[in-house]
């Protein structure tokens, strides 16, 4: 397809810089219907390319993002002039969701899928306690914390990070089991997982101690079991720059100071 016949769509954040850029690009480019665009382009943060990603996980149309937000990793940088050039020649950056199950204590389930990561969270001031489950079988009979989260290699420079988890390259198909801030053993630092890894989080004294699941910006409330795993037959394109693409920036990540 050439620069020409790209259909482009463009999606903005609420932010006043983000919606003024929208105007200027539409201005510049006219824009498709989301449902018949060769690419999004979004406008905004990091927070936003998920919002955007999660609402095209039906058509899967390829998203480029351009940084008007607060932060910026999954963006790239905002110029306006040779738009349709940088789609035509931008790099791909495949990543696959994770599937959330999570069991309430009335004991529904609740369903939701992650870009970034799934992750338990305490919600009261007392610790949380999990057990550990890997494929079958418990890896960690008893971990008290203020909580965990299973992160994807795209996730894996955001909470992930924060919690001193590892970062991860695009290709490297495994997936980062990472505590926040772990008591109880308290040189648990994670693991790395491969990426068909089933995680199933149980959580113990429930009543006493409440916990929280939330897969991106989907949240449960007092959840008794949690189930994390890979969905590989749903694949999401980010486009990125050429020579700057996600793997670039992994690698740069793990040597900035």
């Amino acid at each position: 397809m050439t620069q020409s016949d790209l259909r482009i769509a463009f999606a903005a954040s609420d932010r006043p810089e983000a919606m003024a850029a929208r105007e200027r690009l539409v201005e510049l480019y006219g824009s498709a219907e989301p449902a018949s665009a060769d690419v999004i382009v979004a406008l905004g943060g990091d927070g936003f390319m998920l919002e955007t990603l999660h609402a095209n996980l039906q058509r899967r149309t390829p998203v480029f993002g351009m940084n008007r937000g607060s932060v910026g990793f999954l963006m790239n940088d905002y110029v306006e002039e040779g738009l349709p050039e940088r789609l035509a020649t931008a790099g791909r950056a495949v990543i696959h969701p994770l599937q959330m199950d999570a069991w309430s204590e009335g004991g529904s389930v609740h369903s939701g899928l992650a870009i970034n990561e799934v992750s338990l969270l305490r919600q009261t001031r007392q610790s949380a306690k999990l057990r550990i489950t890997v494929d079958d079988r418990v890896r960690l009979e008893e971990l008290s914390c203020d909580g965990c989260l299973v992160a994807t290699a795209a996730g894996s420079t955001a909470y992930n990070l924060s919690a001193h988890g590892p970062i991860i390259p695009l290709d490297a198909r495994v997936l980062a089991l990472t505590p926040i801030s772990a008591f109880r053993p308290r040189r648990w630092r994670g693991a790395l997982l491969p990426h068909t890894a089933k995680v199933c989080f149980e959580v113990l004294e429930s009543d006493k101690r409440p916990v929280s699941a939330t897969a991106d910006s989907f949240e449960v409330r007092r959840v008794n079991r949690v189930e994390v795993r890979e969905r590989r037959d749903i694949a999401l394109t980010m486009l990125f720059d050429a020579g700057r693409s996600f793997e670039e920036r992994v690698l740069a990540e793990q040597f900035a100071s």
